[in-house]
């Protein structure tokens, strides 16, 4: 069984801003802080959960790259208790959690197919981790509405987060993922 947590791997959430006022805004790149992923080789079998308390705004993001000091520390704090209280609703809903039903290996990557819990509710979901250099990167987008969730809006609407967010997860390379 390989054991994974934030020291050992990356979880990295993707959000994109939409609207009138969308210039105003800003993507973001969020690190998840606290999560734990085990693999199973045996079974080929994966179980993660996340901490849905523990998502921290990294930096906002602009065409694609990293943009540093464009958001504050108090602007970064703001989000972060934004998607906690007003959109994982994280205290009526702490955990996010995966479980997988299938993993098949398709030439250079594996197609893995699951069971995803987030925000109460339980959806299939199926998403491709390609090897890159020593890690293994799985990309899942995810749909906010389609597990209950409101997008992101301020300003009564005009500046919203897009229903899309991007999930990236990285972990070393082992004896099972190459």
């Amino acid at each position: 069984m390989l054991h994974y947590d934030a020291s050992l791997a990356e979880c990295l959430v993707f959000t994109y801003k939409q609207g009138m006022l969308s210039a105003m805004a800003h993507d973001l790149k969020i690190r998840v802080t606290a999560f734990t992923i085990e693999i199973d080789e045996q079974e080929h079998a994966i179980q993660a959960r996340i901490d849905a308390k523990s998502l921290r705004v990294l930096n906002a993001m602009k065409g694609g790259s990293e943009s540093p000091g464009t958001l504050s520390n108090a602007n970064k704090k703001e989000i972060e208790g934004n998607i906690v209280r007003d959109v994982l609703h994280a205290k009526k809903y702490p955990d996010i959690m995966f479980a997988s039903s299938s993993m098949k290996k398709q030439n250079d990557r594996y197609i893995v197919t699951g069971t995803l819990t987030l925000h109460g509710q339980k959806r299939s979901i199926t998403f491709g981790a390609r090897r890159e250099k020593d890690k293994m990167i799985a990309e899942v987008k995810l749909n906010q509405p389609a597990f209950g969730i409101k997008p992101y809006t301020a300003m009564l609407g005009t500046l919203r987060v897009k229903p899309d967010v991007l999930i990236q997860v990285s972990l070393p390379v082992t004896e099972l993922t190459c």
